[in-house]
């Protein structure tokens, strides 16, 4: 994974990897046939599999979901999810394994996220998960595949309230909710300070 932050996919190549592996080329292709599958091996052992966030509060699970999308893709350099993804795509076996290494696990977390927040009532119940997943997908994956670069958290979070501002029953609610969950922990925090040893 090294030489593919420092060299780009295209930049990568299996001799050098060979090299920094100890081993030969030849080696490298009896286990992984060609660069593609190299690629994505070494990236799937790089990213974990997000866990779905659960705070009971949906405006701040919504934005970690966005932050699971971004977390996975900023691990990568953009310009190699694009150029690996151009030699995966007229294979199908390839591009499947793509998605399963790359778009699958975040799309899954977040899927469970917003299932939860239709369950609470928080979101329309004619919403569409899979429409709004693709949706928050589409930003990342554009930045990342055809801008050669990655959505700040700031353009995150102004996603993140245009998507709820049209898929909540309630989005004013839902806002109130979060800064009373705030108010909630900081106070506790506050309570735990206040118990804690005195200062001698």
């Amino acid at each position: 994974m090294t030489v593919l932050d420092t060299s780009g996919y295209a930049g990568l190549s299996v001799e050098e990897v060979a090299r920094r592996a100890g081993t030969t080329r030849p080696a490298i292709y009896r286990r992984w046939a060609g660069k593609p599958r190299l690629v994505l091996a070494a990236i799937a052992a790089r990213l974990d599999v997000p866990e779905s966030p659960d705070t009971g509060c949906t405006l701040c699970d919504f934005g970690e979901g966005l932050l699971i999308f971004l977390a996975e893709f900023r691990t990568i350099r953009p310009d190699v999810l694009g150029a690996l993804y151009a030699d995966c795509a007229a294979d199908p076996d390839l591009r499947a394994q793509y998605m399963r290494i790359v778009f699958d696990p975040p799309r899954a977390a977040v899927g469970a996220m917003l299932d939860r927040a239709i369950s609470r009532g928080h979101l329309r119940p004619d919403t569409d998960r899979d429409q709004i997943l693709d949706l928050l997908g589409s930003l990342v994956y554009q930045r990342a595949l055809f801008d050669n670069a990655h959505l700040s958290d700031r353009e995150a979070e102004r996603l993140t309230e245009t998507l709820l501002r049209g898929a909540a029953l309630d989005y004013d609610a839902l806002v109130a909710h979060s800064q009373a969950l705030e108010i909630e922990h900081t106070a506790a925090a506050g309570d735990d300070h206040a118990d804690g040893p005195a200062e001698r």
